[in-house]
């Protein structure tokens, strides 16, 4: 995820391609499939069928904690290339191998019922603390004069919007998620973004997908450590001329190696 967005906004052109890994660590019913699609990487068809995103992504208790986290992109696919490719494509390129570090967090958040007068109704959750993890990785791939703030909505943990230099933002919202945990140990997720970029003489709407597999790995001699394979696949916008070509395929799919360490 430079993410694909970051390198691309290292270009003026580019401002119109939108930041793609401020969710990666921020944002259940379960859907068949997510592992397979993985493995079948870069043979994807359309965009699978997902529930809509309720709530916060609730993850693993054994998450919970401060990580180091190092990003590397691994491969790339356009899948309909060369009809259809996506902007910065092939730029991108000089970002394989390239490892991006930066802490995160994962914290415990009380469950509270819906209603009225919500109420505390259970142990902590373990959560992602979308607004260090967000600017801390935006910054890591930006620099910290580029990206001004994260601020995620109170009422929707959901939706959060990064603050640019120039006065320009990123309004970013999950839409669909599925979560599936194959066996203790692991825990894959798949989330769909909307994606509304301010800042130009007209907002530029996209659409991305993020699946993650994580895997808890190390032992008291090695410490903490967990890695994850992560592909991100980009959709045409409705804006584009050859939106209706794409038919809900994916017209760009990053892979990455992520790992975070205690």
């Amino acid at each position: 995820m430079p993410r694909p967005i970051f390198a691309l906004l290292r270009r003026r052109w580019f401002w119109l391609t939108l930041l793609l890994t401020v969710w990666l660590l921020c944002s259940g019913q379960a859907l068949a499939g997510p592992a397979e699609r993985l493995t079948a990487f870069p043979n994807w068809g359309t965009k699978p069928s997902l529930p809509a995103a309720q709530g916060d992504l609730v993850y693993p208790d054994w998450l919970r904690g401060d990580w180091l986290l190092t990003s590397t992109l691994v491969d790339l696919a356009a899948p309909l290339a060369p009809e259809l490719v996506s902007p910065g494509f092939e730029g991108n390129r000089g970002q394989m191998g390239i490892a991006v570090s930066c802490p995160v967090r994962f914290v415990g958040a009380q469950r509270r019922s819906q209603g009225l007068i919500p109420t505390v109704t259970g142990p902590p959750q373990t959560v992602a603390d979308r607004a260090f993890n967000g600017l801390s990785l935006a910054r890591a791939y930006l620099s910290d004069a580029t990206v001004k703030a994260v601020k995620v909505d109170p009422q929707n943990p959901n939706r959060q919007v990064t603050l640019l230099s120039g006065r320009r933002q990123l309004e970013t919202t999950v839409t669909a998620r599925a979560v599936e945990t194959p066996e203790p140990g692991q825990f894959i997720t798949v989330e769909r973004f909307q994606q509304v970029f301010r800042g130009g003489a007209i907002p530029y709407f996209n659409e991305v997908e993020t699946t993650t597999a994580y895997r808890r790995e190390g032992d008291r001699t090695s410490g903490p450590r967990i890695t994850a394979d992560q592909v991100t696949a980009v959709y045409l916008s409705p804006q584009a001329p050859d939106f209706l070509k794409a038919q809900n395929q994916p017209v760009a799919l990053y892979r990455y190696r992520l790992e975070l360490t205690a």
